[in-house]
C-alpha cells in the first residue's frame, strides 16, 4: 500500500455506544447529519469530553463515602467555560449519590469497556462506573448528561447493548442508565423480546453504515 492510500483510505464505519444511541433516537434526515458529523469529527480526529471531572468527581464521592464533597467542589474546578454546564449537572449528580443510600452499603467496582458487533457494525460498549451493593446486586452504570432527556429508542438500544455485553463488562451485574439533570434511574422492562431488539438494531447499524459510506 502506497503512503497516498493510506491517506486517502476511507476511516472503516464504527460508533460508541453513545454514538449509536443517539443515532438511533434521530428521525429522517437528522440521521445522516448526524453521521456525516461523526464521521467529519473521526476524520480530523477531533473531539473532547467536557464531562471528564463530573465523572471522577462523582466516582471519587462514592469511592470515599465523601457524601457530594468532590461533587460540590468540581464546579469551580473546571475551566470557566465549563462552569454553567457543571453548575446544571452537579445538582442531578448529587441527588443521585444521595437515592444510593448509605454509602457503606455501596462500593465502587471496576468496569470494562467491550466491542459489540451489531450487524457489521462494531459499536464500543463503555459504562461510566460500576457499583455492588452489600446485597449482592450489582449495576454497571451509563450516565445520560445531554440536556434533552434519553428518548425510548436510546434508553432501549443502551440497556440491551450493555445486558447483552455484561460478562465482559461487569458479570452478574444489571444494565443501568442514569438521566442525570433529572435524577431519574432507567432500568430494562421486563417484557422486552430481546430477538425483536436485535432485529431493529441490526436495521439502524446496517443504515448507520451505509449512511457512512456515502458521505465519503
Amino acid at each position: 500500500m502506497t503512503s497516498s492510500t493510506t491517506q486517502t483510505a476511507a476511516p472503516l464505519p464504527y460508533a460508541t455506544l453513545l454514538a449509536f444511541t443517539r443515532y438511533v433516537g434521530r428521525t429522517g434526515p437528522a440521521k445522516a447529519t448526524f453521521v456525516g458529523g461523526l464521521r467529519r469529527q473521526r476524520e480530523s480526529r477531533s473531539g473532547f469530553n467536557p464531562h471528564g471531572q463530573l465523572v471522577k468527581a462523582l466516582k471519587a464521592d462514592i469511592q470515599f463515602r465523601t457524601g457530594g464533597t468532590h461533587l460540590a467542589r468540581v464546579v469551580d474546578e473546571v475551566k470557566p467555560r465549563w462552569r454553567p454546564l457543571y453548575g446544571a449537572l452537579v445538582p442531578g449528580a448529587a441527588a443521585y449519590l444521595d437515592s444510593l443510600g448509605d454509602l457503606r452499603a455501596v462500593e465502587l467496582t471496576r468496569v470494562r469497556d467491550a466491542l459489540a458487533m451489531v450487524g457489521g457494525l462494531p459499536v464500543k460498549i463503555n459504562p461510566h462506573l460500576g457499583l455492588r451493593y452489600d446485597d449482592g446486586r450489582a449495576e454497571a452504570v451509563r450516565l445520560h448528561l445531554d440536556e434533552e432527556p434519553p428518548g425510548a429508542e436510546a434508553l432501549l438500544a443502551t440497556l440491551h447493548l450493555m445486558a447483552r455485553h455484561m460478562d465482559q463488562v461487569l458479570p452478574g451485574a444489571e444494565p443501568v442508565v442514569v438521566d442525570v439533570r433529572r435524577g431519574r434511574v432507567h432500568r430494562p422492562a421486563p417484557d422486552v423480546r430481546a430477538d425483536r431488539v436485535e432485529r431493529w438494531l441490526a436495521g439502524e447499524a446496517a443504515a448507520f453504515s451505509a449512511i457512512w459510506g456515502a458521505t465519503a
